[in-house]
C-alpha cells in the first residue's frame, strides 16, 4: 500500500465487510489511520490474512464483525451480495448497535440503497450509499472519490473517517443519490473510453506516432484522465490492470435499468455496453475497460 499521511481524528470502532481489490486496501487505510477495525470476508482466509497484515481482527460473520462498531463499511459485488451481508440473522444489521451508521461502497442500484436505508431506520440505524470512483489504484493510494446519498447528519459523522481512503467526498442528496451519481460517472467513462479507442485506432491506421499525438492533444481540449492514464497503455496493448470489463458491464446494466425507469435516452452508453459484450464473448472478461480498442484493431 502506498505511504500517505492521515488527518488526526478520534479513533472509531469500525467494521469492513468485503475484502476484494477495493475493500482490502480501503480497510487497510482505516487501520493505518488508527481506527479499530474488524473485517469480514466470504473467504475467511483472506480476512485472516488482512488481520495478520494490519493488526485488526477478523470475524466469521457480518453480524459478529459489526457488533460494537460505530461505523460499518461494505464493498461487495452487487445488490444480492449486499443484501446477504446486511440482512438476516447473520447480517450486519442484526449486530449493529442503535445509532451506528452503515456505509455502502458497493456500486449497486439506487433501489437497494433506498430499501436498506428504510430497513436501517426501522432498527434505529443510519445508512449511507457511498459508491466510489478511482479504481484499485485509487483504493491502494487512498485517493478515491466518494459519492454519497443519505441523511446529512450520518454523512457528517462518517466523512472524517472516510478521508482515510478518499480525497474527495460529497453528499449529493437523499438515499440513492450516491448510486445515481456513480451511474452518471460510468456513463461519462463509457463514452470517453470508446472515443479514445476510436481516436487512437484511427491515428494508428493513418500512420501517426500516437504517443506523440497524445502528447500534443493531451494539452488541449481533448485532455481527460482516460487519455492521460489509459492512452499510453492502450497504445502499448496493455490491459492487465484497472477496472475489468465484467465490472463495467454490471455497472452499465444498472445504468440502463435506471434509464428505462426514468426515461433517459442513453444511445451511446447502450452501444458501448454491447461493445463490452463483444469483448466478453471473446473471453476478455477480466481485461481493463480500455480494452475496447481491441475491437477496432481486429482485422
Amino acid at each position: 500500500m502506498a505511504e500517505r499521511t492521515y488527518d488526526p481524528i478520534p479513533a472509531q470502532r469500525v467494521a469492513f465487510l468485503g475484502l476484494g481489490v477495493m475493500g482490502y486496501p480501503m480497510a487497510g487505510h482505516l487501520a493505518r489511520a488508527g481506527h479499530q477495525v474488524t473485517v469480514y470476508n466470504r473467504t475467511g482466509a483472506k480476512a485472516d490474512a488482512w488481520a495478520g497484515e494490519y493488526g485488526g481482527r477478523s470475524a466469521p460473520t457480518p453480524r459478529e464483525a459489526a457488533e460494537g462498531a460505530d461505523i460499518v463499511f461494505a464493498c461487495v459485488g452487487n445488490d444480492a451480495d449486499l443484501r446477504s451481508v446486511v440482512l438476516g440473522d447473520d447480517g450486519a444489521f442484526a449486530g449493529m448497535q442503535p445509532g451506528a451508521v452503515f456505509v455502502d461502497h458497493t456500486t449497486a442500484s439506487a433501489d437497494v440503497a433506498r430499501e436498506l436505508s428504510a430497513a436501517a431506520r426501522a432498527q434505529g440505524l443510519a445508512f449511507v450509499d457511498a459508491p466510489v470512483s478511482g479504481g484499485n489504484l485509487g483504493a491502494i493510494n487512498g485517493v478515491l472519490t466518494v459519492m454519497c446519498g443519505g441523511d446529512a447528519d450520518a454523512f457528517e459523522r462518517v466523512r472524517p473517517v472516510m478521508l482515510a481512503f478518499a480525497r474527495s467526498i460529497a453528499r449529493l442528496g437523499e438515499s440513492g443519490a450516491g448510486q445515481l451519481a456513480k451511474m452518471v460517472n460510468q456513463i461519462a467513462i463509457a463514452g470517453l473510453v470508446q472515443g479514445l479507442s476510436e481516436a487512437i485506432a484511427f491515428g494508428e491506421r493513418a500512420g501517426l506516432d500516437m504517443t506523440a499525438v497524445l502528447g500534443v492533444i493531451g494539452k488541449g481540449a481533448a485532455q481527460s484522465w482516460q487519455m492521460d492514464n489509459r492512452g499510453p497503455t492502450m497504445i502499448a496493448g496493455k490491459f492487465d490492470f484497472g477496472f475489468a470489463v465484467d465490472w463495467m458491464r454490471k455497472d452499465l446494466g444498472l445504468v440502463l435499468d435506471e434509464a428505462r425507469r426514468n426515461g433517459a435516452q442513453l444511445p451511446v452508453a447502450a452501444l458501448v455496453d454491447q461493445f463490452y459484450a463483444d469483448l466478453q464473448a471473446h473471453g476478455d472478461n477480466r481485461l481493463d475497460t480500455s480494452s475496447l480498442i481491441k475491437r477496432l484493431r481486429a482485422d
